[in-house]
């Protein structure tokens, strides 16, 4: 058998040089000839397809983000044309006027909202932190009272306000014999409550281990270490939620309509005697055919508008001052 002596080649020349890149390009690059070709007809119509696709989405994103803003700034030009007309140092000092009177205030339900606020952040600020404390910090992932914390305020957390407030009415109203401030507190803490804790379990689990572990490195006990190292930390995160779960109840109307209910006049005995505020002064002047006390609707739901501004403002100032913490390993 004779073998050949040509080297592999499949039958090319042995005297051609293999084919080579042209020099000062490199393999695979287009020559300035194929730049110059025009581009595909199909390539060229799936490129303009995904330009009219990507136009029309955006147009489609700023419609609808239009279309979002446009009850928003309607109702705050309403109500900021219609309440900001009506304010004067006598709306805050005056109380509400009788029926078909010209004039008045709301001075009582201004006086009655921050009552109603501040019973009911003294019992849910308290209970709130301590509960979003043991979740985050002492109970363990495992342990099931911790998931039945947990799973009972995400639960409450999306209650209506008005089964808080029949609540309310049945344990406190009902056992006293009396509308008041302290049964309106009670019904408010019930909503406060679980925003406080979701908030704060999280703000503590946002703090990073290393923090504790330096802290305990040092001989600081677990308590001190909470206390000294952490809720500091988080302060930031645990102010946000109260502020939230506050602002969330100053504008709260169902729940006092079955228990604080609404007086005419200066507070007395706020913890025994039904008690004004400004979510119920609204709900009751608003239908009213009376054009002083709608007036007094108008300005009240432009100091609710203010108030609720102002809280989420000051939460992200807050936020943005606070130095920032890396997720927990």
């Amino acid at each position: 058998m004779t073998i050949s002596s040509q080297p592999f080649g499949h039958g090319l020349d042995p005297d051609t040089e293999p084919a080579q890149g042209t020099p000062g390009r490199k393999l695979g690059e287009s020559s300035p000839s194929d730049r110059n070709k025009p581009p595909h007809p199909f390539r060229r119509d799936l490129t303009q397809g995904r330009l009219l696709i990507d136009s029309g989405l955006t147009i489609l994103a700023l419609t609808l983000t239009f279309l979002a803003l446009v009850p928003l700034v309607s109702v705050l030009a309403l109500v900021l044309t219609r309440g900001g007309s009506m304010l004067s140092l006598e709306l805050f000092t005056d109380l509400p006027p009788a029926a078909g009177m010209p004039g008045g205030g709301l001075g009582n339900a201004l006086l009655g909202t921050l009552i109603l606020v501040t019973i009911a952040s003294a019992l849910a600020v308290p209970i709130g932190l301590m509960a979003g404390i043991y979740l985050a910090e002492v109970a363990s992932p495992e342990s099931s009272i911790a998931t039945v914390v947990s799973f009972a305020a995400k639960v409450l957390s999306g209650l209506p306000s008005i089964l808080a407030g029949v609540f309310a009415f049945a344990v406190v109203v009902l056992t006293t014999g009396s509308f008041s401030a302290w049964a309106g507190g009670v019904a408010l803490a019930i909503l406060m409550i679980p925003v406080i804790t979701l908030t704060t379990a999280e703000a503590l689990r946002a703090v990073p281990r290393k923090l504790r572990e330096a802290a305990v490195g040092m001989g600081a006990t677990r308590t001190q270490t909470i206390l000294q190292v952490v809720l500091p930390t988080a302060s930031s995160g645990i102010f946000t939620g109260i502020m939230l779960a506050v602002s969330r109840a100053a504008g709260e109307t169902a729940p006092l309509l079955f228990t604080a209910l609404f007086f005419d006049y200066w507070p007395e005995a706020p913890f025994i005697t039904p008690i004004a505020s400004l979510a119920v002064l609204i709900y009751n002047f608003s239908g009213v055919p009376y054009p002083s006390q709608i007036d007094i609707a108008w300005a009240a739901s432009l100091i609710l508008v203010v108030a609720a501004l102002t809280a989420n403002i000051a939460v992200r100032v807050v936020a943005a001052q606070a130095p920032s913490t890396q997720t927990r390993r």
